[in-house]
């Protein structure tokens, strides 16, 4: 049997649940809280890359900044040495929320996407990259293999491995002049190696809805460059001549998403959210938002631009000079001046002069031709940098101009950041502990609301994570420590030691009460001590009861135990009554035991001294008990029978 193999002493892994281009991923277990996680595991034949090293870093630190949702969550991130070829290399690892369920992309392929779960998927897709946008994020892979859609129906956006912050976004490639990324979802600027933006994520998001709406990718094609061409140079055909039941409307929803010009994009993620709602429910598009389309042909662009350059190239002055005075009149008769370059036409005929002096003029309308075609492109230079001089002065007057901070007070988390985001103010969710609000709603705003500032500020949200002290619910005693356990946890509470009590109505491992007490209101994060039922009673004390004196008294213990009697003759104790029990008094016996009791019975041949009938004896004139002890007894004859004596 394998050794098993624990990281950082508390993660168990355990077997192989996928695996990626650079990493394993296996199912573990994480000791300390008793949950299950998915640890994501450097190869050892890949720890020797800095840069894959770097990447896999690089994810666990975006993602564990990230808190929403739809984002898988990272709890914890190590190394592990090990030994490869001879040498000592540090295996990085990320222990994540282990999720069950399915990719998009298994979705598609069994043919279980409709249109209205590619709609929620999308906008669940969206709600994630936003959150992850207002974090400086950009996630660069957005496709369907990186989301998935657990056994619930929720959907987690995964794998972060090539994710940048935005003021390092300029870094679309490897040191290597690789392009990152995935061919089939790549924007025009990471194929081209530009710098990449929040809007970067948005085409690949519309390749994404492409593809549920269609079954297959936008783009295809032999070779991934082949691909990454069709991204830079053609248009996708519209989704409804791909599935004819796709209401059209879409189409224009979609083709936005995948403009060449980042510009021609949804400005953000709500945006895109918004406009996919509204398609939703049968409002299009404004004209003003539709991409224009792009030039029928990329060579026929380029004949053009190369066309326009050669016309407006400008004339190299001492070279025109020289070409003129070659054939001027005189050049190859030895009459020009070797010092001016210019011709005696003295000595020349009157017919070449008169040609000269044609020639002249054209040179001479010539230049003016140039001289007002420079003028007139100036000009117009000025013209066309005046207009745009102007359109960003009033863009950047709108951009500064200064918005009030809505009210957010008890709105969720959700629909505060859209709300932000939508006013272009970028929010920074902050959670707080609150006694009034509800978990998971606003609590207030800094700046406060009805405040005044500029467009692209940033607006702390101080999200209610429940009251600072909670109350250990009383009902939590009888249920499992399990169920306990997760109770306590979501009221914020951290689990300490676990004891156990005998107790007679509560089963084996259930649980009797918490250190501090049940009912006892707590603050958040304490440890509280679990008190564990041992599943025994204690017996108690049935001696001289009759049996059902006994049964009473067990069945108000509400253990179960049942009495198993033995009759015993004996002329000490009174008939019926128990003279000795199994288990004995203070001992302790299992819920729904048994307790075996011995009932004293009459004697069948009883002793002369038990045939005598004490009846008609007087009590006070009868011999007392110590006096009867020590008298033997003799059978009476009945002559001998006492009367009762006269009072």
């Amino acid at each position: 049997m394998s050794e098993e193999r624990i990281l950082n002493g508390r993660y168990v892994v355990e077997e192989l649940i996928g695996r990626g281009g650079m990493a394993d991923v296996h199912l573990g277990v994480d000791q300390v809280l008793g949950r299950k996680v998915a640890i994501k595991l450097l190869r050892a034949e890949m720890a020797r890359d800095p840069m894959v090293q770097a990447r896999f870093r690089r994810e666990a630190k975006a993602v564990a900044g990230l808190n929403h949702p739809n984002i898988v969550s990272v709890f914890d991130t190590g190394e592990e040495e090990q030994m490869v070829s001879g040498s000592t290399v540090q295996l990085p690892f990320i222990v994540m929320e282990y999720i069950r369920g399915r990719t998009l992309r298994d979705l598609v392929k069994a043919g279980d996407m409709t249109r209205e779960k590619a709609i929620e998927y999308v906008l669940g897709t969206l709600e994630a990259l936003g959150h992850s946008h207002s974090m400086g994020i950009v996630h660069r892979d957005i496709k369907p293999a990186n989301i998935m859609v657990t056994e619930r129906g929720n959907l987690k956006v995964m794998d972060f491995g090539i994710a940048r912050a935005l003021a390092d976004s300029a870094s679309t490639m490897t040191q290597t002049q690789t392009v990152v990324g995935t061919a089939q979802y790549l924007s025009p600027e990471q194929a081209r190696g530009e710098a990449v933006d929040a809007r970067t994520d948005l085409y690949s998001t519309g390749c994404l809805l492409y593809e549920l709406f269609t079954g297959r990718p936008p783009f295809t094609g032999d070779s991934p460059v082949s691909v990454a061409y069709q991204h830079v140079g053609e248009h996708a055909p519209a989704p409804s001549t791909l599935v004819a039941e796709l209401d059209p409307i879409f189409d224009d929803v979609v083709l936005k998403a995948l403009a060449k010009d980042r510009e021609d994009r949804y400005a953000d993620a709500a945006a895109f959210a918004l406009a996919l709602k509204n398609a939703r429910q049968g409002i299009a598009l404004a004209p003003e938002q539709l991409t224009a389309p792009m030039p029928r042909s990329r060579t026929e662009l380029q004949t053009q631009a190369l066309a326009a350059a050669l016309r407006l190239q400008p004339i190299d002055i001492s070279q025109e000079t020289q070409f003129a005075a070659a054939h001027a009149p005189g050049y190859e008769t030895g009459h020009l001046d070797p010092v001016t370059g210019q011709a005696h036409w003295a000595d020349v005929p009157l017919w070449e002069q008169d040609m000269a002096h044609e020639r002249d003029e054209h040179r001479a309308r010539s230049r003016r031709g140039w001289t007002w075609a420079i003028s007139l492109f100036l000009v117009l230079a000025l013209a066309v940098s005046g207009l745009f001089f102007y359109n960003w002065m009033k863009a950047e007057a709108e951009r500064n101009a200064p918005v009030a901070v809505p009210s957010l007070t008890e709105a969720t988390q959700a629909k505060a950041e859209s709300m932000l985001t939508e006013l272009q103010l970028v929010p920074r969710v902050e959670v707080v502990f609150d006694d009034e609000v509800e978990s998971g709603l606003v609590v207030k705003t800094d700046p406060d609301a009805t405040k005044e500032v500029r467009k692209g500020s940033v607006v702390r949200v101080m999200v209610s994570k429940g009251p600072e002290s909670q109350v250990i619910p009383k009902d939590l005693s009888g249920q499992s420590e399990a169920g306990a356990r997760q109770v306590l946890r979501d009221l914020g509470f951290e689990i300490g030691d676990v004891s156990r009590v005998d107790n007679p109505s509560i089963p084996t491992d259930w649980l009797v009460g918490t250190v501090p007490k049940l009912g006892e209101k707590v603050k958040v994060g304490t440890t509280i001590d679990l008190v564990l039922s041992t599943g025994m009673v204690e017996i108690p004390q049935l001696l001289t009861l009759t049996v059902e004196e006994a049964t009473k008294v067990l069945d108000e213990l509400d253990a179960g135990l049942r009495i198993e009697t033995v009759e015993e003759e004996n002329q000490a104790a009174e008939p019926g009554t128990i003279i000795n029990q199994v288990p004995d008094r203070g001992l302790t016996s299992p819920q729904g035991g048994t307790v075996t009791v011995t009932v004293a019975t009459e004697p069948e041949n009883p002793t002369p001294s038990e045939t005598t009938s004490p009846t008609t004896e007087d009590p006070e004139e009868s011999e007392s008990p110590s006096e009867s002890e020590s008298t033997p007894t003799t059978d009476p004859s009945p002559s001998e029978t006492p009367t009762s004596p006269a009072k």
